[in-house]
């Protein structure tokens, strides 16, 4: 069966004779062209080239397009710091520096970077009619906080009415997006909100629900297919993200596939992701690669299930581990010689000895990369902010999991989720960005 029929079917929860798989290649598609990320998301040639050669050499059933959160964030003013290895991060945010909300409009196709993604698009939509075209939009939350900055939180409390304004302007932008990439030839809308594991299913119902309802319904009534993108530590979130009525559910590792399965399902649901990004696709082998994705694929199972990284590939990702896990997927045989093969990792975690100084505060934050995920860059902003006071007495290190000895780290300090911080080697804040005040008093009771 054809690609885009196959993930369809498992949108729809049918049963099918395989899972799906979707590798989500965002920047790793100018790695297969050999060039840099901010080349490759600039150039709709170079895209179309990328994508097509991953198409080439991973056999997909579903990709998406282009795989980069600040997009919308660009065009509504905030400035980027432009990365080789990673999208764009954001460095300002207009509505905390005297911006009008109500001076901020809506898009239009011939927008910053809109035309170089609709045009990749159209030529790809033509040129692979079978594959299913993903078309990523930041969700409404994301956005906002892109806009706004940390200040978001606070707002919750103290003017609940401005943030649903905001959150109204950016469902609605989301919308208007949504619709460009439908009619350039996009199969599924991919709402990506990673920023709403920031906060509790109460507020994620008052603030989000509704705003992404409403980019769903739109999804619907174009008869096309919508999916929930989100990371981090949101296992609390999964049942309000599934209420909202997208067709699919995407998470990453940080949240157990079974849990996510069952929940899914009884909403009826689709679900996907769970591939491990950095500890096997990235840093690990071609066996470890087959182990992991013969272990998803038994635990989601043939029914509305879509194998898929938990976020976008790495840039440096190997293809051959990529290719494993091809393999894995159209070979039955393969994953039953998998399923028996002895596997034990080679990692260990790190000595800390000598890591932590007398009388000083050592703060450790684990992130997946501060440049690549908003989530880790906005905690590690916010834990560098508050720390500033102290000066040399706080000391405070990033630790990425894109490098073997951040996993190192990680497992040395007891972490399950990205991004955490500890302060002193004490879990204190798990994938949560917390007020500057908490910070202060965190470091204040570890120097007593």
């Amino acid at each position: 069966m054809k690609g885009l029929k196959l993930i369809e079917r498992a949108l729809r929860l049918e049963e099918v004779e395989r899972s799906p798989w979707v590798p989500f290649v965002g920047v790793h598609g100018g790695k297969l062209m050999d060039v840099d990320a901010e080349a490759y998301l600039k150039d709709s040639k170079i895209i179309v080239d990328g994508i097509s050669k991953a198409i080439e050499l991973y056999k997909p059933d579903g990709i998406p397009v282009a795989f980069d959160l600040q997009i919308e964030a660009e065009i509504l003013g905030c400035k980027l710091a432009w990365s080789k290895e990673n999208p764009p991060a954001v460095i300002s945010h207009p509505l905390a520096n005297g911006v009008e909300l109500k001076s901020l409009s809506l898009p239009t196709e011939n927008d910053g970077r809109f035309p170089t993604v609709l045009e990749a698009t159209k030529i790809l939509r033509q040129k692979y009619p079978d594959i299913a075209l993903y078309g990523l939009i930041t969700g409404p939350f994301t956005l906002a906080l892109h806009l706004l900055g940390t200040d978001i939180f606070m707002k919750l409390f103290e003017d609940p009415e401005y943030v649903g304004e905001l959150m109204d302007f950016c469902a609605d932008f989301g919308v208007k997006f949504s619709e460009m990439l439908i009619d350039a030839g996009c199969d599924v809308i991919a709402v990506v909100d990673p920023m709403t594991s920031q906060i509790d299913p109460m507020s994620f119902e008052t603030f989000v629900s509704p705003y992404a309802k409403k980019i769903f319904d739109f999804v619907r009534l174009k008869r096309k297919y919508s999916s929930f993108f989100v990371c981090g530590h949101a296992q609390q979130n999964i049942e309000v993200m599934c209420d909202c009525k997208p067709d699919n559910i995407s998470i990453d590792e940080n949240i157990p596939l079974d849990f996510v399965k069952d929940i899914a399902l009884q909403k009826g649901i689709s679900f996907g992701g769970n591939l491990k990004l950095t500890s096997v696709l990235l840093l690990g082998n071609e066996l470890d690669s087959k182990k992991e994705a013969v272990n998803c694929l038994d635990l989601g199972g043939k029914k509305g299930f879509i194998l898929a990284p938990g976020c976008d590939l790495p840039m440096d990702t190997p293809v051959e581990n990529l290719q494993a896990v091809t393999e894995l997927v159209y070979d039955e045989y393969a994953q039953q010689v998998t399923r028996e093969m002895e596997h034990t990792s080679s990692l260990q975690p790190l000595s800390l000895d000598g890591h932590f100084e007398d009388g000083k505060v050592i703060i450790d934050i684990i992130t997946l990369d501060s440049a690549s995920c908003a989530p880790c860059q906005y905690m590690v902003e916010a834990v560098q902010q508050a720390s500033s006071d102290f000066g040399k007495k706080v000391i405070v290190n990033e630790h990425k999991i894109k490098d073997v000895d951040g996993i190192r780290m990680m497992m040395a300090l007891g972490v399950q989720n990205v991004p955490t911080t500890c302060i002193n080697g004490k879990v204190e804040f798990i994938s949560q960005i917390p007020p500057k005040s908490e910070i202060i008093a965190a470091i204040e009771k570890a120097q007593s």
